[in-house]
């Protein structure tokens, strides 16, 4: 079997001729052997249609499944140069554990005085800080299974600099030397430090039953369940209760600190994972019939 490659952006013009594949052929099969043609376009930069109108082809569907047949013309488009999720998350998150703690531990350099002794609201900050990259550099390395293996290069400028960047503006304020505690005291930051704790334990525990519902090297996709691990049960009422968690756990962090920018931080990050988790909320119920009905996306019967 042959088949003819054209560009989405100028069908009618044929690039190249691709011989030798057989109908249970994949279109990673097709990628590997367009590779060979164009080594500039290696497999993870390529993306294929067998319409330049309808949806990318899944690397692990047949030419048989998808009735594509002798000499039919897929439609190619270049992703551009690509990077790993993994060293995209890795990098994103690096940057806030070191540039939060120079605030902490080098004041006499950011803000030109010396801070004998930081407020205990302002040590507890650092260590949820702290603990909270460092947590996600850990899930990065030894949980998470992505089910795609990279993504654009420049994200990894557009997601550093929103982290880093919100990482220098949250630890300047949170660090400096006039910052006040809390209007309720010991009350509001205790409340704070609870929800945040709380919740990253939730989080955790979302991403370990998300990693086990996946077969390494597989992209195969379940409907999550709760577990035995009461943190799970977040399952039976939203679809991404990750990002649920995640939220929460930054309101508690803005609560304990009664910081403006870690506010602005919470709800930047609840409109782009309210966005995800709703584009994910359609796809599980698109793709499992049986998915339960009565869940939402991010919130509990609201969103």
């Amino acid at each position: 079997m042959q088949l003819k490659i054209a560009h989405q952006r100028a069908p009618e013009k044929v690039i190249c001729t691709l011989t030798g594949l057989e109908s249970d052929s994949t279109i990673l099969n097709v990628k590997n052997l367009y590779a060979i043609q164009k080594p500039k376009y290696y497999v993870s930069r390529q993306q294929f249609k067998f319409d330049p109108k309808e949806k990318a082809l899944s690397d692990n569907k047949t030419l048989a499944e998808l009735n594509i047949t002798d000499n039919d013309t897929l439609y190619f488009k270049d992703l551009g140069p690509q990077i790993g999720w993994g060293i995209v998350f890795f990098w994103e998150y690096f940057g806030p554990l070191c540039i939060y703690p120079l605030f902490f531990l080098f004041p006499q350099y950011i803000y030109g005085t010396p801070i004998p002794k930081h407020d205990c609201v302002v040590e507890l900050a650092a260590g949820c800080w702290i603990f909270h990259y460092f947590k996600r550099i850990l899930e990065t390395l030894f949980i998470h299974k992505f089910s795609h293996g990279t993504m654009p290069i420049m994200n990894l400028f557009k997601n550093s600099s929103y982290y880093w960047g919100f990482a220098a503006f949250i630890a300047y304020y949170v660090n400096h030397p006039q910052y006040t505690p809390p209007n309720f005291g010991e009350a509001q930051v205790y409340t704070g430090l609870a929800i945040f704790v709380f919740c990253e334990l939730g989080n955790f525990s979302i991403h370990v039953a998300l990693s086990n519902l996946r077969a390494s090297g597989t992209t195969e996709r379940r409907i999550p369940i709760p577990t035995l691990n009461p943190f799970t049960w977040l399952f039976g009422l939203v679809s991404c209760p990750n990002y649920s968690y995640e939220v929460a756990a930054w309101f508690g962090f803005s609560l304990m600190t009664q910081c403006l920018p870690a506010l602005f931080f919470t709800l930047a990050g609840f409109l782009q994972m309210a966005i995800w988790a709703i584009g994910k909320h359609k796809n599980y119920r698109r793709e499992f019939k049986d998915y339960p009905r009565g869940r939402y996306a991010i919130i509990p019967f609201l969103v």
